[in-house]
């Protein structure tokens, strides 16, 4: 338990740390924009992208971590579904709900995935990103333009979505330099993990001064409900299907915890895009994020026995 404390607890530091940052207007709100594109266009795909290509990828079982982590997600939506035919809610906000319900923190993911495991952890978050992210991406603007007021989506509209995706084109060419057989230069590497190394911190100092208290404030039922299908029951069925199908030791407790991860900050932005409920998933990734601190060492301390 405390060494799963240990390690989370310089994150969640940080990711409040950004938040008083940004209340105490300790730095100008001005700076937060480009910082926050400077690490998503650069410095988090340089992270990526360097940690795949040079990874040794034989000695993860990807196909059992790849239905584990997506049947898990699956099954979260599904239930889901169940709900909103139990209880109605509008269109925009069941979609802002399973965005918030379904799509992860990748920042908060990786830095906690290598405080826990170093280079492993950093390479099976990178496995799960390659697997889940891409489709979680397409689901989320499928169901976002389904149920908000964006109309139907295209085919072109899905496919410039990923291509203009930093993360997942990080990680596709990373898997493509590594399975080419080929090596990074020296000099390559090192300024790509410089770079890298910058991106974390920088993440999670963004995650915190994205916050808003005053949409977690107006907060009620689907906030509650979102929270519990991302913190809750996703992580416990990725553990159930991982371990069903001879994922363990610390693959099996990355992948748990990069399915117990806080909904992403750019939930409120595609809600807010394509007519979800922005308040709403703004005060979901608010009060996910600071429930997080308190859950996941919880699922971990699970996944580790």
């Amino acid at each position: 338990m405390i060494a799963v404390l240990t390690a989370l607890a310089p994150i969640f530091i940080l990711i409040f740390m950004g938040f008083a940052l940004r209340q105490r207007r300790l730095l100008a709100d001005e700076f937060w924009l480009p910082c926050e594109h400077l690490n998503y266009f650069y410095l988090f795909p340089a992270l990526m992208f360097s940690q795949v290509a040079k990874a040794n990828l034989a000695q993860f079982p990807v196909r059992p971590i790849a239905i584990a982590v997506l049947g898990a997600v699956a099954a979260g939506a599904l239930v889901l579904y169940v709900w909103r035919f139990w209880r109605k809610q509008p269109g925009a906000v069941f979609s802002s709900v399973i965005q918030g319900s379904l799509r992860p923190n990748t920042y908060v993911g990786v830095a906690a995935a290598a405080a826990m495991y170093g280079t492993v952890g950093l390479t099976v978050t990178s496995i799960s990103i390659a697997v889940a992210i891409p489709l979680l991406n397409i689901a989320s603007i499928v169901v976002l333009m389904h149920y908000g007021s964006g109309g139907r989506p295209t085919l072109r509209q899905l496919g410039r979505a990923l291509v203009r995706n930093p993360v997942i084109l990080a990680v596709l060419l990373g898997a493509v330099f590594n399975l080419s057989g080929l090596v990074l230069p020296e000099v390559i590497g090192n300024m790509l993990t410089i770079l890298g190394s910058a991106s974390l911190p920088l993440g999670l100092l963004a995650v915190g001064a994205g916050l808003d208290m005053r949409a977690a404030r107006a907060a009620h039922g689907p906030v509650l409900q979102s929270s519990f299908i991302k913190l809750l029951l996703v992580p416990v069925l990725t553990l159930w299907f991982g371990i069903a199908l001879g994922v363990k030791g610390p693959a099996l407790t990355i992948i748990v915890l990069f399915n117990s991860l806080p909904c992403t900050p750019s939930a409120y932005i595609m809600a807010k895009l394509l007519g979800g409920d922005h308040r709403l998933a703004a005060g979901i990734i608010t009060v996910q994020t600071a429930l997080a601190a308190i859950t996941m060492p919880l699922i971990l301390m699970l996944s580790r026995h």
